[in-house]
């Protein structure tokens, strides 16, 4: 295993760690505030300005001023963003960390297998594979389980 691949795995790990602990926390920030939209809404701004300033800080600010040359359509990843941080603080308090998460996994396979499938984005497309869609059946198994 190289030096990129172990960096990568322990990137991921430590994001899937952020990620169930950004759901109860926004769940909270959005009853203290007393709207779980607001609390979407202050999440993605100091995330905006987290990202902001690291983006000055190493440099990479002219980037930028880039952004007019992208079709506009691939602004739609920050929608995304935004419907998985609201998504999640509501359906924390209603379904619990384990489930939310749970879900979020199932989801992200899916979309994944599709993906893959029809090679989407210019990815190389992949063999849709009982193993493939055992790993997703496994993980909606695991939906059930949590809610049990």
């Amino acid at each position: 295993m190289t030096n990129t691949t172990l960096i990568a795995l322990v990137l991921m790990a430590a994001s899937g760690v952020a990620l169930a602990l950004q759901a109860p926390l926004n769940a909270m920030l959005g009853r203290g505030i007393g709207s779980p939209l607001a609390a979407a809404t202050v999440s993605f701004g100091v995330g905006f300005l987290v990202l902001l300033l690291l983006t000055l800080i190493i440099g990479d600010g002219a980037s930028l001023t880039r952004l007019g040359t992208v079709p506009i359509w691939l602004l739609i990843g920050g929608t995304l963003g935004a419907l998985y941080v609201f998504s999640a603080l509501w359906s924390v308090p209603v379904l619990g960390v384990l489930t939310v998460t749970t879900m979020l996994i199932l989801g992200q396979m899916v979309a994944a297998l599709l993906l893959d499938y029809f090679g989407a984005f210019g990815l190389a497309a992949q063999e849709l594979t009982a193993k493939r869609l055992l790993a997703a059946a496994l993980v909606a198994g695991g939906v059930v389980l949590s809610r049990i």
